[in-house]
């Protein structure tokens, strides 16, 4: 990606290295992370098991990552994860603006290891995510070393993708959407089909800002798609239940499978429309 010569964002919040933690349910930190994969895998919400908190405050979940304060290479990736977030600000208003909505910032919340936000008590494990209660993305550096190392998806452009992804929640709570979705959920298998909607339209929303980011600012390399794509698909419930060595059960998925991901991230990249993300309509995803 061409992003140096980018604008930084000020609304970056680093929280890395303040030693946030608390005692961990279930006699500590091997059985809790245990426990929350095996939530994970039946198509529930890890964070649970890791806050402890049974209300089951709604978060958008990624999964893994660790990652310290003062490494050169930590402190660049902060600097480029600025950039990328300036860039969906720059992004987001006129496209909302056209649907009466103004476009307020959201904050983007560094962490290492474990958070608090008004969602509940998070752990690195549970990735990245994005906390309607608070307007802010929460996001462990670490992740994107897990990110290229154990999923296989290197490179800038597969970075900005899981930015700019909950950024798209955070645009899903700005338009009443998030909200519709957690007032609808019933069984838990319509919990699991609605999260996989809002996901999918997560990851549509991620290829809108990168049509927009490329179309007004010349963001892309050559390459730059493929690695987004890549990334899309290494974080489908389909690759990420191969993974762990299960065996894949759609009706537990949550984020949807990696051909859907990739199909929708596409779908946003090539329209640049929200017309063209209407994950919730009859026949999608």
């Amino acid at each position: 990606m061409n992003w140096r010569d980018g604008r930084r964002s000020s609304n970056v919040e680093d929280r890395r290295g303040q030693g946030v933690g608390r005692p961990l349910a279930m006699g500590g930190g091997v059985l809790t992370l245990v426990a929350a994969v095996v939530v994970y895998l039946l198509g529930g919400d890890p964070g649970v098991v890791l806050s402890g908190d049974p209300s089951g405050a709604p978060t958008q979940v990624g999964t893994g990552g660790s990652g310290g304060q003062g490494d050169p290479a930590q402190e660049e990736l902060k600097d480029f994860v600025s950039v990328v977030l300036a860039d969906t600000e720059d992004t987001w208003p006129a496209l909302l603006s056209a649907e009466g909505v103004r476009y307020v910032q959201p904050r983007l919340v560094l962490f290492s290891d474990a958070v608090q936000s008004a969602c509940g008590f998070q752990e690195s494990a549970v990735g990245p995510f994005y906390c309607p209660g608070d307007q802010r993305v929460y996001l462990d550096l670490g992740f994107f070393r897990q990110l290229e190392q154990q999923l296989d998806a290197p490179g800038d452009f597969a970075r900005a993708y899981v930015v700019a992804h909950e950024v798209g929640h955070h645009v899903q709570n700005l338009l009443g959407i998030s909200a519709r979705v957690h007032e609808a959920r019933g069984s838990r298998r319509d919990a699991n089909a609605l999260s996989v909607r809002q996901e999918l339209q997560a990851d549509c929303f991620a290829g809108i800002w990168a049509h927009h980011a490329q179309k007004q600012r010349h963001v892309l390399a050559p390459g730059d798609v493929e690695k987004g794509l890549n990334a899309a698909s290494a974080i489908g419930d389909d690759t990420l239940q191969r993974r762990a060595g299960g065996h894949v059960v759609p009706e537990s998925f949550t984020h949807g499978s990696s051909e859907q991901r990739v199909a929708w991230f596409r779908r946003g990249l090539e329209q640049g429309t929200l017309e063209a993300c209407d994950t919730f309509r009859a026949g999608a995803p």
